[in-house]
C-alpha cells in the first residue's frame, strides 16, 4: 500500500493577488473607520445625556425651591408622611417624572421621600454644599440607587436658608436612552460600511483590470525583468507619457540620441531640439521604419501608441548598414566599370593585334600612346588642381565610373585646393555624395556632364558641383535636405534620402552651410561652404609627392 500523502497545511496570510489585497485592506479600513466613528460619536453622546439629565433634575429642584409655601411648612410643621411638604413634593415628582423629590431641613432631616417610612430620617448623602447656598449637579448613588441629581438651597420669604431640595432622575433611564440610540447609530455605520465596501470593490476591480490580476510578486518580477531587458538590448527605447514628455530612456537610446537622464520629463523638442528626430518621436511624422539622422548616425525609428495615451519609440542604428550599402553601391559601380573597361580593353587589344598583324607598327605605337596618354592626362589634371590625395583619388575614380556611364566628369579650371585640409575624410564624404547624386541626375540624358569646382578662400573651403540634369524646382530646393526625401526609387538594400541630409549636417557641424540653385545652362548647382576647413598657410604641407597610406580598417571604424 502506498503511504498516505501528508495532509496539506492550511496556509494563512494575505492573498497574493493585488485585487484581493487591495479589497481586503480597503474593507478593513472602511470597517475600522466605521467603528471608530461610531465610538467617537457614542462617547460624547453618553456625556451629553448625563448632562441633560442633571440639568433637568436641577431645573425641577429650582422650581420646587421657588415655592415659598414649602419653606414656611418646613418652619411651621413637623416631618410627616401626611404632611403638606410630602404631598406637594409627591405632586411635583409625579408631574415631572422625576425619580424622587426630597425636601430636607437645615439638619439634613427628610421632609419628603418616595418611601414615606424614610421621612424624618437623615439623608444618605451630604447636603452641606446645597445648605451653604450652592446649586449642585452630580451623578451619585443614594438609597434609591444611582441617579442624576440636582440640589438647591431652600429659602424663606426673607431669603434665609431653611433647608434644601434634592431631585433625582433615574440613571437607568439615561442609559436606556443611550442604548436606544445605539441601533440607529449602528444602522448608519452599517450603511456607511456598505457604501465603503462597494466603493472598495469598484476600486479593486479597476486595480484588477489595470494590473491584469497579477500578484505583487509578479509585478516586482516584471519590473526587474523590464529593467534588465531595457538596459540589455541593443536597440534604443524611448517611452513618452500622454503629455508627450519623455518618461523613460534606456542606455542605448541615450547613446544614439546623445542625451542623458536630464531628458526625462521634457518633450522631444526640448530634449533634442527641433528636427526630424523630434518630429518622429513626437508622432508628427508617421509611418514604419522611419529614417532620421542624429549627429553622424542614421537611425531607423518606429513609434507605437500605448493604451494610456502615451507611446513607445524604438531606435536602431543604421549608420554601419548605410555605410555598407554605399560601399556596395560603389563596389557594384566599380565592377560595372571594370567590366566595361575589360570589354573596352579587349576591343583595344584586338585593334592593336590587327595593326601589328598588318605590320602597321607606327600606327600601333601611336594608338597605344593615345590610350595611355588619355588616362594619364585625366589623373594629372586632377592632381595638379587638388593636392589632397584622398580627394584626388576619389575624383579620379569617379571620373572612370562617369566615363563608363556616358557622363563627362570635369574638374573646373577654377579648382585650386591645397593639401591643408583639417578633415579630408569629411570633405570626401561631402564631395562623394554630391557627385553620386549628380551622376544619377544626368544618367541617360544627352550631353551629360558633371563639373566639380573645389577652391580655397583663406581657411574656407568652397565646394561646388554642377550638372546638366533636369535641375531641382524652387519649391523643392529645401525639401531635398530632409531625411528620407527623394524622387528616386530606393535600392533593395537601403533607403534613399540620406546623402544630402548628411552633407548638410557635416557642413553645419563645421559652421558652414549648403545651398542649391540653378546651374548655367540648366541643371542643379550645389554649393558647400566650410569655414575653418583648412590650416594656416604657414602650416601647409609641401606639394604632393606621393599618395598617402590609406587608412586601416581600425582607423576607418573610428
Amino acid at each position: 500500500m502506498s503511504p498516505t500523502p501528508p495532509a496539506r497545511r492550511l496556509r494563512l496570510g494575505l492573498p497574493r493577488r493585488v485585487f484581493s489585497q487591495v479589497l481586503l485592506m480597503q474593507l478593513a479600513i472602511a470597517a475600522g473607520v466605521a467603528v471608530l466613528a461610531t465610538g467617537l460619536f457614542l462617547a460624547p453622546l453618553g456625556d451629553q445625556l448625563d448632562d441633560q439629565a442633571m440639568r433637568r433634575a436641577l431645573a425641577i429642584a429650582q422650581t420646587t425651591a421657588q415655592q415659598s409655601q414649602i419653606a414656611e411648612d418646613v418652619r411651621s410643621t413637623e416631618p410627616s408622611p401626611e404632611g403638606p411638604v410630602q404631598r406637594e413634593a409627591e405632586r411635583i415628582r409625579k408631574a415631572t417624572g422625576a425619580e424622587y423629590v426630597v425636601v430636607l431641613d437645615e439638619r439634613g432631616v427628610r421632609w419628603s421621600h418616595t418611601d414615606p417610612r424614610r421621612i424624618g430620617g437623615l439623608v444618605s448623602t451630604d447636603p452641606g454644599e446645597a445648605l451653604a447656598g450652592h446649586d449642585v449637579m452630580e451623578i451619585d448613588k443614594g438609597t434609591l440607587g444611582r441617579s442624576a441629581r440636582g440640589k438647591v438651597p431652600l429659602r424663606d420669604a426673607g431669603g434665609e436658608i431653611v433647608g434644601a431640595v434634592s431631585v433625582g432622575i433615574a440613571y437607568d433611564s439615561v442609559r436606556a436612552r443611550l442604548i436606544h440610540a445605539i441601533p440607529g447609530l449602528f444602522a448608519y455605520a452599517g450603511g456607511a460600511l456598505a457604501v465603503g465596501a462597494l466603493a472598495a470593490w469598484l476600486i479593486s476591480r479597476r486595480v484588477q483590470r489595470q494590473t491584469r490580476d497579477l500578484a505583487f510578486s509578479d509585478i516586482a518580477s516584471l519590473l526587474a525583468e523590464r529593467e534588465a531587458m531595457l538596459h540589455g538590448i541593443r536597440e534604443g527605447v524611448v517611452a513618452l507619457d500622454r503629455g508627450g514628455r519623455v518618461r523613460l530612456l534606456n542606455d542605448e537610446a541615450q547613446r544614439l540620441l546623445g542625451v542623458g537622464e536630464e531628458a526625462v520629463g521634457r518633450s522631444p523638442d526640448e530634449a533634442l531640439g527641433t528636427g526630424r528626430t523630434a518630429d518622429v518621436l513626437a508622432g508628427r511624422v508617421t509611418g514604419t521604419d522611419l529614417l532620421t539622422v542624429r549627429g553622424r548616425r542614421v537611425l531607423v525609428a518606429n513609434r507605437m501608441p500605448t493604451d494610456d495615451g502615451g507611446a513607445v519609440a524604438t531606435l536602431r542604428d543604421r549608420t554601419e548598414l548605410d555605410r555598407l550599402g554605399r560601399e556596395l553601391d560603389s563596389t557594384r559601380g566599380l565592377i560595372d566599370a571594370l567590366r566595361a573597361q575589360d570589354h573596352e580593353h579587349a576591343n583595344r587589344m584586338h585593334t592593336l593585334l590587327g595593326l601589328l598583324e598588318l605590320e602597321m607598327y607606327d600606327d600601333a605605337a601611336e594608338f597605344v600612346g593615345e590610350v595611355v596618354g588619355e588616362h594619364r592626362a585625366t589623373s594629372e589634371q586632377v592632381t595638379e588642381k587638388i593636392r589632397d590625395p584622398l580627394l584626388a583619388a576619389l575624383l579620379v575614380g569617379k571620373a572612370t565610373v562617369a566615363a563608363e556611364r556616358g557622363v563627362a566628369l570635369w574638374v573646373s579650371d577654377g579648382t585650386r585646393l591645397p593639401d591643408r585640409l583639417i578633415d579630408p575624410r569629411g570633405i570626401v564624404t561631402v564631395v562623394g555624395n554630391l557627385v553620386d547624386n549628380a551622376l544619377d541626375a544626368v544618367a541617360g540624358t544627352s550631353h551629360a556632364r558633371v563639373e566639380v569646382e573645389l577652391r580655397a578662400e583663406g581657411r574656407t573651403a568652397v565646394l561646388v558641383v554642377r550638372d546638366t540634369g533636369p535641375g531641382i524646382p524652387p519649391e523643392h530646393r529645401e525639401s531635398v535636405f530632409a531625411e528620407g526625401w527623394s524622387t528616386k526609387e530606393p535600392p533593395a538594400h537601403r533607403e534613399r534620402g540620406i546623402g544630402l541630409p548628411l552633407v548638410r549636417r557635416l557642413a553645419e557641424r563645421q559652421g558652414g552651410g549648403v545651398s542649391v540653385g540653378e546651374a548655367r545652362g540648366g541643371g542643379a548647382e550645389f554649393t558647400v561652404v566650410l569655414p575653418e576647413a583648412l590650416t594656416d598657410e604657414q602650416g601647409a604641407e609641401p606639394a604632393l609627392t606621393g599618395a598617402r597610406t590609406p587608412p586601416t580598417a581600425e582607423e576607418e571604424s573610428r
